[in-house]
C-alpha cells in the first residue's frame, strides 16, 4: 500500500482544527444566547418555563448525536476520514444558516421554534460524526511519539470555538441596547458562522486519507459495522464512555451553563460573564496542547487522574466561595482556575480514547461511546443543572453535578489502557494490552 505523506502536518492539523470549531461554534453560541432565544423562540408565561423550553431544546440535538456518530462513523470507516470531514462541515453550514435566518415566534408563531428544532437534530447529526472523525484523521496523521499532542488540538479547536462565542456574546450585550439585541443583534454570531464554513471546506478538499486508514481499508475482512464493533469492544466502549461522561459534564456546565449561571442565579452582568469566559478559556486553550505534549512523554492516564482528582475537589468550595461572593473578579477566579485543569484533562483526552480502537473500526467506536455519553450526560446539562437549581432551591447544585463526572471519569481512566508508547496503533487487535509497551 503506497504511503501518503505529501500532505504538511500544519494542514493536517488545521483542517481538523478549524471544521471542528465550526461544528462547535453553532452549538456554544445557542447555549450562550440560550436567555435571548427563550424570550424570542419560546415564550411562556414564566422565565423559568421558558428558559426550561430552551435547555430542552438545546438537548434534542443530541438525541441525533448517536445516529450521526455511528452512520458517519461507519461513513468515515468506509470512505475514508477526508469524505466524512467534508460531508460534516456541509452540513452543519447549513444548519447554521437555518437558525441565522429563523423567523421569530412573534413573525410566525409556531413554526419559529419547529425551525430551531429541525435545526437542532441537524446539527447532532453532523457534530456527532465529527469528533470520531477528526480525532481519527488527527492521530493517524502524528507521528508515534507526538499522538498526544497532534490529539490535543482537537479540544483546542472546541475551546477556540467557545472562546469565539464567548467574545462575540460580550461584544454583542455590551454594545446593543435590549432591543436591538432580541431584534437583530442575537443574529450576528450565528451569520458570522457561515464564514468559517468555506475555510474550513477548502482546507478539507485539499487533505489526502492517512496511511493507517488506506492500510486497514485494503483489508476487505476488516470492513466494520455497527454491530460487530460494539460486541467486540463492549469494554473499551463503556471505559470510554466513562472518560467522557466526565469531560462533557464539565464542558456543558463550567464553560457553556456559566453565563447562564452568572447572570441568572448570580444577577452579574451578561457582559461581565462573558468576559470572565474569554479570560479562562485563554488560559485553558494554552494548556491544552502542553498538557497532550506531556502526555506523551508520561504517558495520558497519570495527567487524566490527577486533573480529575483536583477537579473533584475544587469544584464545591469553588461554587460556594462564588455564590457567597459574587462578582466579577471572583467569577474570573473560578473559572480560571476550573479552565486550567479541565486544559490538563483534555490534553491527553481525545488521543487517549482514541487509542483504545484499531484504525479499521477507531471512528465507528470512538463515535459510539463518545456521543451515548454526550447524549446521556451532556445533552440535557444544562436542563438538568436548571432544574436542580429549582427543586433544591440550592443555586449551587451545578456544582454536585459535576463533581458525579469527574467521579466517574477517574473509575473510568484507571481501567484505560495507556498506548502512549505504543508504536503502530493499526496492529493493536494483532498485539494484546499485555503485551503493548509501556512505562511504569
Amino acid at each position: 500500500m503506497p504511503m501518503n505523506h505529501s500532505t504538511p502536518k500544519p494542514i493536517q492539523v488545521a483542517a481538523a482544527v478549524v471544521g471542528n470549531a465550526l461544528e462547535w461554534y453553532d452549538f456554544i453560541v445557542f447555549g450562550f444566547l440560550t436567555v435571548v432565544i427563550a424570550r424570542l423562540f419560546f415564550p411562556a408565561e414564566s422565565q423559568y418555563a421558558s428558559l426550561l423550553l430552551t435547555t430542552a431544546t438545546f438537548g434534542v440535538g443530541f438525541f441525533m448525536r448517536p445516529v450521526g456518530g455511528i452512520l458517519l462513523g461507519l461513513y468515515a470507516d468506509h470512505k475514508g476520514r477526508k469524505s466524512a470531514l467534508l460531508l460534516i462541515i456541509v452540513l452543519m453550514t447549513m444548519a447554521i444558516a437555518m437558525i441565522g435566518f429563523a423567523p421569530t415566534y412573534a413573525a410566525i408563531g409556531v413554526a419559529a421554534p419547529l425551525i430551531i428544532v429541525l435545526a437542532r437534530l441537524l446539527q447532532g447529526l453532523a457534530t456527532g460524526g465529527e469528533f470520531a472523525s477528526a480525532t481519527s484523521f488527527l492521530i493517524e496523521s502524528a507521528p508515534a511519539n507526538r499522538r498526544g499532542f497532534y490529539g490535543s488540538w482537537q479540544m483546542v479547536g472546541q475551546g477556540l470555538a467557545v472562546l469565539i462565542g464567548a467574545l462575540l456574546g460580550a461584544l454583542i450585550t455590551r454594545t446593543l441596547a435590549p432591543e436591538a439585541l432580541d431584534s437583530w443583534g442575537w443574529r450576528i454570531p450565528f451569520l458570522l458562522g457561515l464564514i468559517i464554513g468555506p475555510v474550513g471546506l477548502f482546507i478539507r478538499r485539499h487533505l489526502q486519507e492517512t496511511d493507517a486508514f488506506l492500510e486497514a481499508s485494503g483489508d476487505a475482512s476488516g470492513r466494520p459495522n455497527f454491530g460487530t464493533t460494539l460486541v467486540t469492544h463492549v469494554k473499551q466502549v463503556l471505559v470510554c464512555m466513562g472518560i467522557v461522561t466526565s469531560g462533557t459534564i464539565s464542558f456543558y456546565v463550567i464553560l457553556l451553563y456559566m453565563p447562564t449561571f452568572a447572570r441568572v442565579q448570580l444577577h452579574l452582568p451578561l457582559d461581565q460573564a462573558f468576559i470572565a469566559q474569554a479570560i479562562s478559556l485563554t488560559c485553558m486553550i494554552a494548556i491544552t496542547p502542553l498538557s497532550g505534549l506531556l502526555s506523551d512523554v508520561i504517558g495520558r492516564k497519570p495527567i487524566m487522574i490527577a486533573a480529575l482528582s483536583l477537579y473533584f475537589v475544587l469544584v464545591y468550595p469553588l461554587f460556594s466561595w462564588l455564590h457567597d461572593k459574587p462578582s466579577f473578579g471572583s467569577l474570573a477566579a473560578v473559572q480560571i482556575v476550573l479552565c486550567c485543569l479541565l486544559g490538563v484533562f483534555f490534553g491527553p483526552i481525545s488521543t487517549a480514547i482514541a487509542e483504545q480502537f484499531v484504525a479499521r473500526s477507531r471512528s465507528t467506536g470512538l463515535g459510539i461511546a463518545y456521543n451515548l455519553a454526550v447524549m446521556i450526560f451532556g445533552g440535557f446539562a444544562q436542563f438538568f443543572v436548571t432544574w436542580l437549581i429549582e427543586a433544591t432551591g440550592s443555586p449551587i447544585a451545578p456544582s454536585f453535578y459535576v463533581m458525579f463526572g469527574a467521579a466517574i471519569g477517574i473509575v473510568a481512566t484507571f481501567f484505560l489502557v495507556d498506548r502512549a508508547w505504543d508504536a503502530r496503533l493499526e496492529n493493536l487487535e494483532r498485539v494484546p494490552a499485555s503485551m503493548s509497551p509501556q512505562r511504569t
